[in-house]
């Protein structure tokens, strides 16, 4: 008989590169060793959880896989009507960026020079016509095997805002997407919300509060940390982008990690001490396919792009399963402090 394990999926956010947590989840899934008990999610994180509960309450395993596959599907083909595309040279040499790409410079002009609302006077989203055509806010709350999290940053007060299974909507999941150079923000129940990613990219303490199981998988799609130093303009700011939307994952594993370090000592004793609880990280990356793309590559939704990006989710994560499948409920599979402190 095979052995499942029960786990927390934590998904983070980066446009069209959440094709790569696409791959894992599929590999993760077609497995079947592994049970989802709860997911988080921040920006294209958020819309992978949301269609997974979609498929899973709709076809169960088989039925998520299929929704990812129409989701990200449709999405690539939507690339037709996109003038942001590599250039000639690009395709030629394999390259994956945009950073030369005519469309996406004078799109990060304008971004620089007028307001969401000047260059958007109609409120056009093609992101909402995606998702008004495969997300099915009625099929994910009655979803109820797997609980979800999703992040969104509140603009008056600065604070996360979690929205729940119950509560996850079109304008939930674009309100965590939402970064606020490109739309202007979504207001839900009279409050304003930006991307969840200033805030939690992904969040992890909804586990803590919310979850049976101890083992959280991290999905990374953000590369941890660089080598050499950004020196074009280009560089700075995807490096810039990288930290900022780092820092409250890496303050949650800061927390993690002291609070593992009082159990292991039991430093905490009564009451307090019952109270705390030792999460197990795990993480599921490719430094090597994710690394040398630039923020500007997730805006490329090529479909050529997007099934690169699925295959490589789908290695990293067999690999992970044949590695570290032995580790979960037992040990952490990270070393925490060597990667986040």
């Amino acid at each position: 008989m095979t052995e499942t394990k029960r786990i927390n999926l934590a998904l983070q956010g980066g446009g069209s590169h959440g094709a790569f947590t696409w791959g894992v989840l599929d590999a993760l899934i077609e497995d079947g060793r592994l049970e989802f008990e709860a997911v988080s999610g921040t920006s294209a994180g958020a819309m992978n959880a949301a269609i997974l509960l979609q498929g899973w309450a709709k076809g169960g395993p088989a039925g998520a896989r299929s929704a990812l596959a129409a989701f990200w599907g449709e999405l690539g083909r939507m690339a037709i009507a996109s003038p942001i595309r590599r250039t000639p040279l690009d395709r030629l040499q394999g390259n994956w960026n945009l950073d030369d790409s005519p469309a996406a410079l004078w799109a990060d002009l304008i971004q620089r020079t007028l307001t969401p609302w000047q260059r958007n006077p109609l409120k056009y989203d093609p992101l909402r016509d995606l998702l008004t055509r495969h997300f099915d806010q009625d099929a994910v709350r009655a979803c109820h095997q797997i609980k979800a999290f999703i992040a969104a940053t509140n603009v008056a007060t600065g604070k996360v805002r979690i929205f729940t299974r119950e509560e996850l909507s079109i304008d939930a999941l674009l309100a965590s997407a939402c970064l606020p150079s490109i739309h202007e923000a979504v207001v839900i129940d009279g409050e304003p919300y930006w991307d969840g990613g200033f805030r939690g990219n992904p969040p992890i303490w909804p586990f803590i509060y919310n979850s049976e199981s101890a083992d959280v998988v991290i999905v990374e799609v953000d590369p941890p940390g660089r080598e050499e130093v950004p020196r074009s303009n280009a560089e700075i700011a995807d490096r810039l982008n990288e930290i900022t939307f780092g820092g409250a994952l890496m303050a949650e594993m800061r927390a993690i990690a002291f609070v593992q370090e009082l159990i292991d000592k039991g430093a905490v004793t009564g009451e307090f001490g019952e109270r705390l609880r030792k999460l197990l990280i795990h993480s599921i990356t490719d430094a090597r396919t994710l690394g040398p793309l630039g923020a500007v590559s997730k805006f490329n939704i090529e479909p050529e792009f997007l099934d690169h990006l699925f295959q490589a989710g789908r290695a990293s994560a067999t690999t992970w399963l044949a590695s570290t499948f032995d580790k979960v409920g037992v040990e952490n599979s990270i070393d925490i402090r060597a990667r986040f402190l």
